[in-house]
């Protein structure tokens, strides 16, 4: 049976090689649940503050407190997007990760952004702004997530691949190219690498026969793809950031 677009809340999204996949939107209830749970970890940790502040000094103590309650208000849930892959222990509880509007990871500008906004999107009682942002978009997006560019999806659709990609390119020879590679074609380069297990070998290969030729220098021993994750392993050497969550091909 064909989809009706209309009550269909997924949202299909196409990388830069040409794969296509699903992501599916969390709605507002399961990230209320989630949110809910973060408030209740927020006040536990700064009653925990609280209480250690009692046995400072007064004025050192007051003064902790307040800077501690501060960064615990505005930096939870950045701290722990960025440290945890997307997810607060609310969103880990419910099963939900935040990720770019593209579905690549979400990085330090983008979660900075969406929660900067979360003053706004929860000013009144009940937040109703938040909910009439929501419910109105597609892909339940906030204030937040427009400006930073994301959406909170169900992390369950999502495959299951290696944390730390620097791993799977242990498989391959360090390339070092001739020519000087700007910053925009080494992020491409890595993208390519992040992306490689979507891809399958022959596919990787013809995207990867566009560009290769262009910095090779006659080197014919290994295929492009095996060139470019060659460049990717030297580039990981160098400690680029190569963390990421993949999502799942469409079936």
């Amino acid at each position: 049976m064909e989809k009706n677009n209309k009550f269909d809340t997924s949202l299909e999204t196409l990388t830069p090689e040409g794969v296509k996949f699903v992501l599916s939107p969390a709605g507002p209830l399961v990230r209320t649940l989630a949110y809910g749970i973060d408030k209740i970890a927020q006040w536990t940790i700064l009653v925990t503050i609280s209480v250690a502040g009692v046995f400072l000094h007064y004025t050192t103590g007051f003064w902790l407190i307040l800077i501690l309650n501060f960064c615990v208000d505005w930096f939870y849930h950045v701290i722990c997007e960025l440290t945890f892959r997307g997810q607060t222990p609310g969103k880990w509880l419910t099963g939900i990760r935040v990720v770019r509007s593209d579905g690549a990871p979400v990085d330090p500008s983008s979660s900075f952004l969406r929660n900067l906004l979360r003053f706004a999107d929860t000013f009144f009682f009940f937040f109703p702004i938040a909910f009439t942002s929501m419910i109105t978009s597609r892909g339940f997006k906030r204030l937040g997530d427009w400006a930073g560019g994301t959406l909170v999806v169900y992390s369950q659709r999502t495959a299951k691949a290696p944390r730390n990609i620097t791993n799977f390119l242990l498989n391959y020879d360090p390339v070092v190219p001739q020519a000087a590679l700007s910053n925009d074609e080494k992020q491409a380069i890595i993208n390519f690498a992040r992306r490689y297990h979507l891809l399958g070998k022959s596919r990787a290969n013809e995207i990867a026969g566009i560009y290769a030729p262009y910095i090779r220098n006659g080197e014919t021993d290994i295929d492009d793809a095996a060139y470019l994750l060659g460049i990717a392993r030297n580039l990981s050497g160098k400690r680029l950031s190569l963390e990421t969550v993949y999502p799942k091909e469409t079936k």
